[in-house]
C-alpha cells in the first residue's frame, strides 16, 4: 500500500520537512500504514508567478535554490512550484527568477502546479521534462469536468475541497489514482469568495514583485482582503474538523484508499510552522507515537536554531537594605 503525502514548503518549512524524510526512514514504526512523500511543493520565495498564497518581498540565492532541489531530489522527493498565478501575461513569461528556478528543477523529476493557460503553454514548450499538475484553484467541482481535466495530460489533478467526504461522486471519477485530495483546507465549505480571493493573492503577487524593484516611497499599495468567510488564517487541524470538507486520518485509510486514491496534500506552506507540525503528526504519526514525535521535532528545530527558546536571564542577588 502507498499512501502519498504531499508536504507544503521549499523555503520556510524546509528544515521541518526534512526531518520528516530522516524520522521517515530511520523510524517508519512511527507512522501510519504506507505513508510516503509524494513531493514538497510550494515556491523559493518570492515568484511572481506564484499564487494560492502571498509571499514577501524576499529571494533566495541561486546557491540556495539549487541546494534545495538537489537535496530533495537526491531523496527522491520531487519537487513541485505552486506557480498558480492566474493573472500572469506574456511579459510576465520573461520573469528571470521563475524561469531560473525551473531550470534548476527541469530534470524530469520535478513539477508545476498550474491554473495559467499563459503559463501552461509556456512550461509546455520550454521546459517539457516538467510534469504539470492541475491546481484546485480552478476550482472544478463537477465530476464531468474533473473527468475531463484527466483527459488533457496532467500528471495530477487536485480535487476542489468541496468535493471531499461525497463518495458517492468521488467513485464516479475515471482515474482516481492520478487525482490528489486536500484534506485540511482552511476555507469554510462552499466559500463564496474563493475564486475572488485567488484572484486578488495573484494580483497582489504582482504587486510585490514590482515593489521589489522600485523605491519604497513608490511602492503600489497591497489590496486587503477582508471577509466574512476567510478564517483561514486562524485554523488549524483541530479547528476545521467540524467542516464537512475535512479529511480525517480514519476516512483517508478506511474510504479514500480502497476507493483507489492515494495521493493526498497537506495545505501550510505560509502557515505556523506549529500549526503545520501538528498537521504532520495528525496525519503521518500513529496516533501512540504522536506526543514522542512532536517533542522530538521541537528539540530537532530548537538545534537547528529554527526556534529559539529564550530562557529568564540570572542577576546577582543584592540583599535589601535595611
Amino acid at each position: 500500500m502507498e499512501v502519498k503525502f504531499h508536504l507544503p514548503g521549499l523555503r520556510r518549512n524546509y528544515p521541518l520537512n526534512m526531518m520528516v524524510f530522516s524520522l521517515l526512514k530511520e523510524h517508519p514504526e512511527f507512522f501510519r500504514e504506507g505513508v510516503q512523500i509524494g513531493s514538497f511543493f510550494g515556491e523559493f520565495p518570492t515568484s511572481l508567478w506564484n499564487g494560492g498564497r502571498n509571499s514577501r518581498a524576499d529571494q533566495c540565492s541561486a546557491d540556495y535554490v539549487n541546494i534545495v532541489i538537489k537535496s530533495m531530489n537526491d531523496r527522491g522527493i520531487p519537487v513541485r512550484f505552486t506557480y498558480t498565478n492566474m493573472l500572469l501575461d506574456e511579459k510576465d513569461l520573461e520573469d528571470t527568477y521563475c524561469n531560473y528556478c525551473v531550470e534548476a528543477a527541469h530534470n524530469g523529476m520535478n513539477g508545476v502546479i498550474l491554473v495559467s493557460p499563459v503559463l501552461e503553454k509556456y512550461i509546455r514548450k520550454n521546459y517539457s521534462k516538467m510534469k504539470i499538475t492541475s491546481s484546485t484553484c480552478k476550482q472544478i467541482r463537477g465530476i464531468d469536468g474533473v473527468n475531463e481535466e484527466l483527459k488533457k495530460g496532467y500528471d495530477m489533478v487536485v480535487l476542489d475541497y468541496n468535493l471531499n467526504n461525497q463518495f458517492d461522486r468521488l467513485e464516479k471519477i475515471e482515474d482516481k489514482g492520478r487525482c490528489e485530495i486536500l484534506i485540511n483546507a482552511a476555507c469554510e465549505p462552499n466559500c463564496a469568495r474563493r475564486g475572488a480571493h485567488y484572484r486578488h493573492i495573484s494580483e497582489n503577487q504582482k504587486n510585490i514583485v514590482k515593489n521589489m524593484r522600485l523605491p519604497r516611497e513608490q511602492w503600489i499599495p497591497l489590496k486587503p482582503w477582508e471577509c466574512k468567510y476567510c478564517s483561514g488564517a486562524q485554523q488549524n487541524v483541530y479547528t476545521i474538523q467540524n467542516f464537512c470538507t475535512y479529511v480525517s486520518p480514519e476516512a483517508i485509510w478506511e474510504k479514500y484508499v480502497p476507493m483507489g486514491f492515494n495521493n493526498f496534500k497537506i495545505a501550510g506552506r505560509t502557515d505556523d510552522i506549529f500549526v503545520v507540525m501538528e498537521a504532520y503528526c495528525h496525519y503521518l504519526i500513529k496516533p501512540e507515537f504522536q506526543g514522542q514525535v512532536r517533542i522530538m521535532m521541537l528539540k530537532n528545530l530548537e538545534a537547528l536554531k529554527v526556534l529559539q527558546i529564550n530562557y529568564p536571564q540570572p542577576s546577582p542577588f543584592i540583599p535589601k537594605r535595611q
